[in-house]
C-alpha cells in the first residue's frame, strides 16, 4: 500500500446499533452516496453478533441478505467495505448473543466488567464466554467466519477483512499463545471459505496501555497490516482533547510493536456539540465545538500521512437520531451520539469540507515511503510491557520533543 487510504466506520443515523434489524436500504443508498461525494473510498461496517449468528450452528439468511445488499450498493458507488466480524463491543457496550454469555449473573458476576452486556435488546449482568478458551465458542464462530466468507469472497466491494472491534473489551485470552492460536483460527476460517481479501484485527489504545495479551506482536504474522484506535478525548496523558499528536504516536508505537507491519488508523474522531448548546459537566467526555472538531482532522489526516500510516478511517458517518438517547448503550454514554460527520439531520459539519479538500490533494501518497521512524524510541520491543503506560507516556514526551519542538 502506497497511497493514503481513507474512509469512514458506518452505521445509520437513524437506527445505530438498530441496523440490521431496521434495514432501510435507501438510507444506505443514500449514505454512501454522500460518503462517497466527501471523497471517501472505504467504508468499514460491522456485524452485530447475535443479528448474524442466532445459535451456534445458525446463521441468518436475512442478515446474509441484508449484508449482500449492502455489499451492491457499495460496488454501485464506488466504494469498498471492510467487513468486521464478531462485534462485539461496540459504542461502549457489549453486544453479544444470549449463548456466548455464561450464566453466572446477580451482583458479584458484573463486578469486574466495566462494560455492560446487551442481548436480545436488553441490558443485563451475565458475562461473556471467554472466545480465546471456550471451544463451542471457537467453533460457533468458525462457521459465522466462513459462511460470510463463502458469501462474499468474489465480491468487488470486499476490500478488507476485520477480526474484531476492540475485542479486548469484552474478553482476554489467558496466555499469548491462545490469542495467537484463536487468530490464525479465525483466519483460517476465512481462507477455507475462499476469501483472499487482506486481513486485520481492529486493536485501540488499551491494548497498548495494558497487557491485555493480544496486541500489535500477536496480531503481526497473522494479520496482513495492523489497525488501531485513538481518540484525544479519551487519553489522559495527552495535551488536551483536541490534540493531533497522539494519533500518529500510537500508530507508529504499534507499527513498531508489530515487527514494521503497515498500520491503518481505523478509528479517530471527537464528540461535538451544537453551535446553540452550552459546554456541560454532566458529560463523562467533553463535547469539541464543530470547528474544533474539523481542525483536529485536518491535522490527524496530514499527521497520519506524513508518518507513515496507510490510511485513515474516521469515527462516524453520523450523529444518531436524538430518539435513541434513551436507548442503550446512549443513555449512559450520550456522547457516543455526537461523533458524526455529518448531522443527525443529515447535513454536513466542517470536517466534511476538510476530509473533501484532503481527498482532493494532488498526491495522497504516504510518507515516508521506508516506514516510519522508530529510531526515538529507546527501548527494545519486548521491554514495553514490562510497564506499558509507564513507557507509553514517557515514549510520547520523546516523540513529541523529536518531532513537533
Amino acid at each position: 500500500m502506497t497511497e493514503f487510504v481513507l474512509g469512514i466506520n458506518y452505521w445509520p443515523i437513524s437506527s445505530a446499533m438498530g441496523w440490521w434489524k431496521r434495514f432501510p436500504p435507501e438510507e444506505v443508498e443514500r449514505d454512501f452516496a454522500r460518503i462517497r461525494s466527501a471523497g471517501l473510498e472505504i467504508v468499514r461496517i460491522f456485524l452485530l453478533w447475535e443479528d448474524f449468528q442466532p445459535a451456534p450452528q445458525e446463521i441468518s439468511e436475512g442478515a446474509l441478505h441484508r449484508l449482500q445488499t449492502t455489499a451492491h450498493i457499495a460496488s454501485a458507488h464506488g466504494l469498498k467495505l471492510l467487513i468486521t466480524l464478531f462485534t462485539g463491543h461496540m459504542s461502549g457496550a457489549n453486544w453479544l448473543p444470549a449463548w456466548a454469555l455464561s450464566s453466572r449473573s446477580g451482583a458479584g458476576a458484573n463486578a469486574s466488567q466495566r462494560f455492560p452486556t446487551i442481548s436480545q435488546g436488553r441490558v443485563g449482568d451475565a458475562l461473556p464466554r471467554n472466545w480465546y478458551t471456550d471451544e463451542e465458542v471457537q467453533r460457533a464462530q468458525e462457521v459465522l467466519a466462513e459462511r460470510v466468507g463463502e458469501e462474499l469472497k468474489d465480491h468487488p466491494a470486499v476490500w478488507a477483512w476485520d477480526l474484531g472491534n476492540e475485542n479486548s473489551n469484552v474478553c482476554v485470552p489467558p496466555s499469548r499463545e491462545l490469542g495467537l492460536r484463536w487468530l490464525k483460527r479465525m483466519a483460517g476460517a476465512l481462507r477455507r471459505a475462499g476469501a483472499r481479501q487482506p486481513l486485520t484485527l481492529g486493536l485501540h489504545m488499551e491494548d497498548l496501555e495494558e497487557d491485555r495479551r493480544l496486541g500489535p506482536a500477536e496480531a503481526a504474522p497473522v494479520c496482513d497490516f495492523l489497525s488501531m484506535h485513538g481518540y484525544p478525548v479519551y487519553v489522559s496523558w495527552a495535551d488536551g482533547p483536541k490534540d493531533p499528536w497522539v494519533l500518529p504516536f500510537l500508530g507508529m508505537i504499534t507499527h513498531w510493536l508489530g515487527g514494521g507491519k503497515p498500520v491503518l488508523f481505523e478509528e479517530f474522531g471527537a464528540p461535538t456539540r451544537l453551535p446553540s448548546e452550552v459546554p456541560t459537566e454532566s458529560l463523562p467526555v467533553p463535547l469539541l465545538t464543530e470547528e474544533e472538531a474539523a481542525g483536529l482532522i485536518a491535522q490527524a489526516l496530514t499527521l497520519l500521512r506524513r508518518f507513515g500510516m496507510v490510511g485513515a478511517l474516521l469515527w462516524c458517518y453520523g450523529d444518531y437520531d436524538p430518539a435513541l438517547r434513551h436507548d442503550p448503550p446512549f443513555d449512559r454514554a450520550p456522547h457516543e451520539l455526537r461523533f458524526g460527520l455529518w448531522r443527525a439531520d443529515g447535513s454536513e459539519k466542517p470536517a466534511v469540507g476538510v476530509v473533501r479538500r484532503f481527498a482532493q490533494t494532488p498526491s495522497r501518497n504516504r510518507e515516508p515511503e521506508g516506514g516510519p521512524d522508530t529510531g526515538w524510541i529507546d527501548i527494545p520491543p519486548e521491554r514495553f510491557y514490562t510497564d506499558p503506560r509507564a513507557h507509553l507516556v514517557r515514549l510520547y514526551r520523546r516523540f513529541r520533543e523529536r518531532f513537533s519542538s
